[in-house]
């Protein structure tokens, strides 16, 4: 991973994100919430995604992952690369930010591919190692619009979407998109991180802990999310 001298950070924006106010949503008003501002949004966005382990029912590549198929698994994950270039085409990319810890969790691993379809697709990706966000931690999850609107994504314990938060303060949101488009560019490319951590793996271990939870997210969208 490409080395960077470690910024000074004198505050930590970040922490005041639980203790902001925002509109409270349910999956179904969050999904709806988050569509109709990406429709207007004229750019650009970004998220921040710090979590190293996330339940993804509605992706059928995600799924066979889980059943322990991981050559389908690949297979289903190219398909998704024509979709998305096609959803790119007309919606606004997204840049990310994915902190990333090591050893590689199984849903890292796969995540990645797919974030390697997503930059491809013109939705750029860079990596930061979690010891360099540890002054920050712990981060919330954010997609964040306009220094005047964010959303921090919630999950459950398994990481299973939960809803969100749609937070419109700018006192709240403008600093932590500072800070997330710092990170921005002190992370490494998703694809250079891909070649050299993540293809030369061996296929994912899943446990017995993680099908555990299949049953509570047995719902099956096939939609696409960003």
């Amino acid at each position: 991973m490409t080395e960077h001298s470690t910024p000074v950070r004198r505050t930590n924006p970040f922490a005041a994100v639980p203790g902001a106010d925002g509109l409270v949503l349910d999956v179904p008003e969050y999904l709806s919430g988050f569509d109709r501002d990406h429709a207007v949004c004229t750019g650009p966005m970004w998220k921040l995604e710090r979590a190293q382990n996330f339940y993804e029912p509605d992706v059928a590549s995600w799924r066979a992952m889980m059943d322990g198929d991981w050559a389908r698994s690949l297979a289903l994950a190219d398909r998704m690369a024509a979709p998305m270039a096609e959803f790119f085409r007309t919606r606004l990319a997204v840049s990310r930010v994915r902190v990333v810890e090591f050893p590689i969790t199984a849903y890292l691993q796969w995540e990645m591919h797919l974030l390697v379809l997503r930059a491809a697709a013109g939705s750029p990706c860079r990596v930061i190692p979690a010891e360099r966000v540890a002054d920050l931690d712990p981060l919330p999850e954010l997609v964040i619009f306009a220094p005047t609107l964010m959303y921090e994504v919630l999950y459950d314990r398994h990481g299973g979407c939960r809803g969100g938060r749609r937070i419109t303060d700018p006192e709240v949101v403008d600093p932590c998109l500072h800070l997330v488009r710092e990170l921005f560019a002190e992370g490494e490319d998703v694809l250079e991180f891909h070649r050299r951590e993540i293809a030369p793996l061996p296929p994912p271990v899943v446990t017995d802990e993680m099908r555990a939870a299949l049953p509570a997210y047995a719902h099956r969208t096939e939609e696409f999310r960003i």
